[in-house]
């Protein structure tokens, strides 16, 4: 086999297998996964640092900026010993890493779960629905029940699956790990209340930036995936806007112009209420039929991603 091929396979395969991982076992609970322990190492440090007496600003950037080399540097030195034992060790190791970085199967299954839920009373589909989101779901009507967990079905697309993989294309596995860092940090310390302002000020940036190109990517790998009408790209450049979010709002905008629904609107996140304008102007019902095309929406663009990945990797090891 020519050398440049067997390159070509070494770098492509890892993106392919750790799709394909994910998508016939998303995240199996009895497994270990590093976001658990992003989590920890996070909450650890949130709980030393994040004090009163301390500059919370500062102690949250350092923090921040830490962890994320940290991981980065951890992982780059994995993947060279597993390299250096032999090249499946290493296309070994770099899809494990890859699968465990990828959560498109996982989050479609919660989503899935919600409207099952729902279908069984409104205390249960908010119950569901408080697995996946960060505002509180206590007051939720049925169909605002439904707009949050499709709201983060598009949303994860950037975040769980379009960007780990731009991130793994421009860095390889330790920029992907770097990244769920990064995304794992905002999750937990990105929030605008009184304890995080100061300190998750620094992480909610870094995200920002991290999923700043992937988020208007992901937009408009669902365009696409539905058929690339002007119409749709017109709807999504209006609305990837209106969002508190410099970046949630495009893949939103894109659900919502392929669907013809409404997102967005205020929302409680732990006791406060965040005004949010609105995506879209249809407020009709959300129903299972809407579901169910946002999950096949959602595998297109991943096909796609995973096709441009694989293909630009190639590209640029040919070339």
């Amino acid at each position: 086999m020519p050398e440049h091929i067997y390159i070509i396979m070494c770098v492509c395969a890892p993106v392919i297998i750790g799709w394909v991982l994910d998508l016939l076992f998303g995240d199996p609970r009895w497994l270990p996964h590093p976001v658990v322990l992003f989590g920890k190492m996070i909450a650890a440090g949130e709980r030393k640092l994040n004090r009163p007496e301390r500059n919370r600003r500062v102690s949250g950037a350092v923090m921040a900026a830490t962890l994320v080399v940290v991981v980065f540097a951890s992982t780059w030195l994995l993947t060279a010993v597993a390299d250096k034992l032999s090249p499946v060790a290493g296309i070994a190791v770099r899809s494990i890493l890859v699968f465990f970085c990828l959560a498109g199967t996982t989050l479609t299954r919660e989503v899935r779960d919600v409207f099952i839920a729902l279908d069984r009373s409104l205390d249960a589909g908010r119950r569901q629905v408080a697995r996946i989101v960060g505002r509180d779901t206590s007051e939720l009507s049925s169909d605002e029940v439904r707009t949050a967990a499709l709201e983060t079905l598009a949303e994860n697309l950037s975040d769980g699956v379009v960007a780990p993989l731009f991130w793994y294309l421009l860095l390889g596995v330790p920029g992907m790990m770097a990244y769920k860092m990064i995304n794992t940090l905002d999750s937990m310390v990105g929030y605008r209340t009184e304890r995080y302002l100061d300190f998750g000020r620094f992480a909610a940036r870094l995200d920002d930036v991290a999923n700043w190109l992937p988020a208007r990517l992901t937009a408009f790998l669902m365009v696409l995936s539905c058929g690339g009408r002007l119409s749709h790209f017109r709807f999504v450049l209006r609305y990837g806007r209106c969002h508190a979010s410099p970046n949630s709002g495009w893949p939103e905008a894109a659900l919502a112009g392929a669907l013809g629904c409404r997102f967005g609107g205020p929302h409680y996140y732990f006791g406060t209420l965040f005004p949010k304008p609105y995506i879209g102007t249809d407020d009709r019902p959300l129903s299972t039929a809407d579901m169910k095309k946002a999950v096949v929406i959602n595998r297109f663009s991943e096909i796609l991603m995973i096709l441009i990945v694989a293909s630009l990797l190639s590209l640029r090891l040919l070339f």
